[in-house]
């Protein structure tokens, strides 16, 4: 039992509780155990079914292996790019995410035998006619995914025929680009997207696959060698008792199983719990990094407006740097640089809390300012000529006038840190916006599920705006 203890030790001892409580992150344990990460919005190689179970041509391949081979492991859901730099990092042992081995890649990683071969292909709205050929896409805007052989085709492409590429992080997005004709075309491997054809999407292939694109299960240079050899090994099992095929026939036969697609409400009804649990991971990550964000932002506040030089300088220090950083580029810092720098492993769900956190602070910080600024410079001076100590007119004076004139902007800086919480999702925490990503790789529905994410925020959006007028009024009545 953690028992709270005085001042920032105990607040950041109770945020260690709920992330191991309500979010517990795999950890490397001694002997066969690893942490793998993958790529959950990359059907039919891994993705989540209706049933919360991480499913897919790699996830069953990495399960069968296991299995045959004795070790355990835990998969770590981030995307594709975000993947290879907690690989390289070392915040996990291994990933499997539809990876091709490439020269550049074997730089960096180790890679097992191929366990699948691919090839990009591309595809184009399925009434357009017009592009039958890398030749017809000249001058034409094409959606790739960042990190893929995909992409590298496209700019090969580019080279002989000039083309605007966008990049995205997920698939889902890439179709989702062309379908609502922002894009021209799309290039991706060949399995993925005939078998998101196959599922209802309304895109056709407009070229024949490129060969000599085979997938690997990559570890980190020279890191876990055992991990490499009991996949290999693994591999050549399923291989030959059929388990392999039985996998790839699974995904890939004649006739998969089709996604549901009951309109917008089936949606909703098949996918609530879900989403009521990324809400509510949503709202705790929220409740605890503005917590200790207004603990932080008020002592730095008040460090703005006390006489000392000193401490004003600090106070500008820390504002101007954590404003100037833009809240993702913080959180790969907080996840990958600052584990690598220390020799120390984080959790994505403490990275999520500290990014927030020391974001969160500068804005509450100048908002406890402004607040302690805006109170009549005579209320301090009356309270000081009554023989008042400064830190005593201030917490007994200026202070409770000051919290009356910042609850409103306090609330909705609670609103915005809500907000930015789907940010967080580039390191592997499944909020509210990656659970809706990750329902859409399944069920190729983004325009009504994007429509059921954002009521969703709106609801709570709205009632803490609610909540807001309503304190702000008691307030002004008590005042």
């Amino acid at each position: 039992m953690i028992r709270k203890s005085k001042g920032s030790i105990g607040l950041f001892a109770v945020v260690a509780f709920v992330a191991a409580l309500l979010f517990p992150m795999p950890v490397s344990a001694e002997g066969e155990s690893y942490i793998i990460a993958t790529d959950v919005t990359y059907a039919p190689f891994e993705f989540q079914n209706e049933e919360d179970e991480y499913v897919g041509i790699d996830i069953d391949i990495l399960e069968a292996i296991a299995e045959d081979q004795g070790f355990e492991y835990e998969l770590r859901p981030m995307n594709f790019s975000a993947g290879l730099q907690a690989l390289e990092t070392n915040q996990v042992d291994g990933m499997i995410a539809g990876m091709s081995i490439t020269p550049e890649r074997e730089e960096a990683f180790d890679f097992s035998e191929p366990y699948f071969d691919a090839g990009p292909v591309v595809a184009v709205q399925e009434d357009n006619e017009e592009i039958q050929s890398y030749a017809d896409l000249e001058g034409k805007t094409v959606a790739v995914k960042v990190g893929t052989v995909g992409a590298e085709l496209a700019e090969e492409i580019n080279q002989d025929y000039p083309i605007e590429i966008n990049q995205f992080e997920d698939s889902a997005t890439m179709y989702e680009d062309v379908l609502a004709g922002h894009s021209d075309a799309a290039i991706e491997d060949y399995p993925v997207m005939a078998y998101a054809i196959q599922q209802g999407l309304a895109l056709r292939l407009s070229t024949e696959p490129e060969s000599g694109s085979s997938y690997g299960f990559a570890v980190n240079k020279e890191q876990n060698p055992e991990l490499l050899e009991m996949f290999n090994a693994g591999l050549v099992n399923i291989m030959e008792d059929g388990t392999y095929d039985e996998i790839v026939e699974r995904y890939l036969g004649e006739s998969p199983e089709a996604a549901a697609n009951n309109g917008f409400f089936g949606l909703l009804e098949r996918n609530f719990g879900r989403l009521m649990t990324g809400l509510v991971r949503t709202l705790i990550l929220t409740l605890v990094s503005f917590a200790i964000a207004l603990l932080a932002g008020t002592i730095i506040g008040l460090f703005s407006a006390t006489p000392s030089k000193a401490l004003n300088i600090i106070a500008d220090i820390y504002v101007t740097i954590l404003r100037g950083i833009p809240l993702i580029v913080l959180a790969f810092f907080m996840y990958f640089t600052v584990p690598q720098l220390l020799g120390i492993q984080i959790t994505a769900f403490m990275a999520g809390v500290i990014t927030l956190s020391l974001n969160t602070t500068a804005y509450v910080a100048e908002q406890v300012r402004g607040g302690i600024a805006a109170v009549e410079k005579g209320q301090l001076e009356a309270a000081r000529s009554l023989g008042l100590p400064y830190g005593v007119s201030m917490r007994k004076v200026v202070i409770p006038q000051a919290i009356k004139i910042m609850i409103p902007s306090l609330i909705n800086q609670f609103v915005i840190t809500l907000k930015d919480t789907s940010i967080l999702s580039v390191i592997g925490i499944v909020e509210l916006t990656q659970t809706g990503r990750i329902i859409i790789a399944r069920s190729y529905q983004s325009s009504s599920m994007w429509i059921i994410v954002g009521l969703i925020y709106l609801i709570i959006i709205t009632l803490l705006t609610k909540l807001s007028n309503l304190i702000e009024r008691r307030l002004v009545k008590n005042g």
